[in-house]
């Protein structure tokens, strides 16, 4: 089979220490449809993959697959094949005899100059052959993203659709007493690992939100005594003001292109309002005049649209408009209060907080404001954010003294906590990592 280099990959390298090597499998007769209402998951067999790292790689490959909740890894104690060379071709019999629909194999070595080495292939159990096989190098501060992306490679192959595996979520990490919290800009893996923190806890910090570029961050802090919004490079700490808003009610969000951030403020008139702000020459353009408050505004995937909350029908709800301001139609008309809606990365969706009869939910609907619908209830849940495919979301969950992150997919049947040292808030999910 020809190899080649992946492109997206190869620009990975250069800045993270990391480039593939692909192997073009053959057509693929093994798929899970996601799109279907009831999705049962695919038994998956993942043996440990051969070397010394090799137990590592795809015991995070299997938490990725499993956490999604569209495939249901098989105990290895039912294993009838030991793989000893996984790059051999399977005894497709042994493998059928326990339900295995897919198998995935790989070895993970050290090369010359220190870089790791890890592949896999992925196996179509019942169509008899190989549909997919990979191989990567990094450097050791990148092994855990080897396996996302070997995660996130299996998905799409496997789905038809991206993966989200390897990506990261910035958020609030919440500690000390309940009325002295000291609140840290923080940033992890998708699954909870590799913490690092991006401030250092002097000054309160709210609502970051990833740029589109993924190497940039907008959020709120406190350490003037007033709101001021600031840009930060995640890498390099750098960080820029954007400016002081007094009257901010809501956090800034970037447009698609990274070229403005919306925001909602409360100006001298004592209305809350949207604005929109060109990071470039930091001139503000204001998009409602309402008597009312505007608040929670969020871009479409686009940039063609805004949608946000307002009370201008008596309690909030969930309006769209244009980019510019124009054609403001409210498009949900359910019982209870509406906040933080966001659109989701396919174009498809909108997600929302709702407070109604006591309880808080998590829910969606479509862009029309049609097809509500619940995905998870509870006390004190709010703030929405979209895993870069579209499929699942992250919110924080006040419980046992404070809050933190839980995720659910669209069917709402799959909801997972995510493990932070200390209590969390305010999740932004970023795009896929390049």
């Amino acid at each position: 089979m020809k190899s080649i280099l992946k492109p997206l990959l190869m620009v990975a390298a250069m800045a993270m220490g990391m480039n593939a090597v692909v192997t073009l499998p053959a057509r693929a007769t093994l798929e899970l449809n996601v799109n279907k209402g009831n999705v049962e998951p695919m038994p998956i067999a993942i043996p440990d993959f051969q070397g010394g790292l090799g137990a590592q790689i795809s015991e995070i490959v299997t938490a990725d697959l499993k956490r999604s909740g569209l495939f249901a890894p098989i105990d290895k104690n039912a294993f009838i094949e030991k793989i000893a060379n996984p790059d051999a071709q399977p005894r497709f019999d042994d493998w059928k005899v326990i339900n295995a629909q897919a198998l995935v194999t790989g070895s993970v070595s050290k090369e010359a100059d220190g870089r790791i080495r890890a592949q896999y292939r992925l196996w179509d159990i019942f169509g008899n052959q190989q549909i997919a096989g990979e191989q990567f190098f990094a450097n050791d501060a990148n092994q855990r993203r080897v396996a996302h992306i070997i995660a996130d490679a299996i998905y799409e192959k496997l789905t038809g659709e991206k993966g989200y595996f390897d990506t990261r979520v910035v958020f609030i990490d919440e500690s000390g007493a309940k009325n002295a919290r000291k609140k840290r800009l923080a940033i992890m893996d998708q699954d909870g690992a590799n913490v690092r923190y991006l401030s250092d806890g002097r000054s309160i910090v709210l609502t970051p939100r990833f740029s589109p570029n993924r190497q940039e961050i907008t959020y709120m802090s406190y350490e003037s005594g007033q709101p001021r919004v600031y840009l930060l490079q995640i890498e390099t700490g750098q960080r820029e003001l954007v400016g002081n808003f007094p009257g901010m009610t809501f956090a800034p969000r970037f447009s698609p292109d990274g070229q403005k951030v919306i925001m909602s403020l409360l100006r001298d008139d004592g209305n809350s309002n949207i604005f929109a702000m060109d990071l470039r020459s930091r001139s503000t353009t204001r998009l409602t005049n309402s008597t009312a408050i505007d608040t929670s505004p969020s871009y479409s995937p686009d940039g063609s649209k805004v949608v946000f909350t307002s009370d201008r029908g008596g309690r909030a709800q969930i309006y769209v408009m244009g980019a510019d301001g124009s054609g403001q139609t409210r498009i949900s008309f359910g019982d209870g209060v509406y906040s933080t809606p966001v659109g989701a990365p396919r174009g498809d969706l909108v997600a929302f907080t709702k407070q109604t009869g006591g309880e808080f939910q998590i829910g969606v609907m479509k862009t029309d404001g049609s097809g509500e619908r619940i995905l998870s209830s509870g006390f004190q849940q709010e703030g929405p954010t979209w895993a870069p495919n579209g499929r699942v979301l992250m919110f924080f969950r006040d419980s046992a003294g404070g809050p933190k992150l839980v995720s659910v997919d669209l069917t709402g049947r799959n909801e997972q906590s995510i493990p932070t040292a200390n209590f969390a808030s305010d999740p932004a999910w970023s795009p896929l990592l390049e």
